[in-house]
C-alpha cells in the first residue's frame, strides 16, 4: 500500500475508544486519476498516563470494531456512488 498523500483522514468514525479513519488517495493510473479509499482501524488506550494506539482488540471490543468497520464501509460506498453519479454532499 502506498503512503497517504493527505495529512488527515476525510472521515473518522468512533465507538468509544475504537475508531476507523477513512483516507482518500488519488492515484495516476495510465494517465487517469483513480480515487482509492483505505481505512485504518485502531484502539486508543492510556498506559502510565500516556495515550497510545493499538490494532489489537479484546473479545468484548469486537462489537465496537464491527460497528466502526460497517460504518466506514457504508461511508466509502456512498462516496463512491456520489462520485460515480457526479453528485457531492
Amino acid at each position: 500500500m502506498t503512503q497517504q498523500t493527505n495529512t488527515a483522514p476525510i472521515k473518522v468514525i468512533r465507538a468509544g475508544n475504537v475508531s476507523a479513519s477513512v483516507w482518500k488517495d488519488e492515484v495516476d493510473k495510465n494517465g487517469t486519476i483513480v480515487v482509492r479509499y483505505s481505512t485504518r482501524i485502531q484502539k486508543r488506550f492510556q498506559q502510565d498516563g500516556v495515550w497510545k494506539n493499538t490494532d489489537y482488540f479484546f473479545p468484548e471490543e469486537l462489537p465496537k470494531l464491527q460497528l466502526v468497520t460497517a460504518k466506514a464501509f457504508e461511508y466509502i460506498s456512498l462516496k463512491e456512488s456520489e462520485e460515480a453519479s457526479g453528485t457531492s454532499s
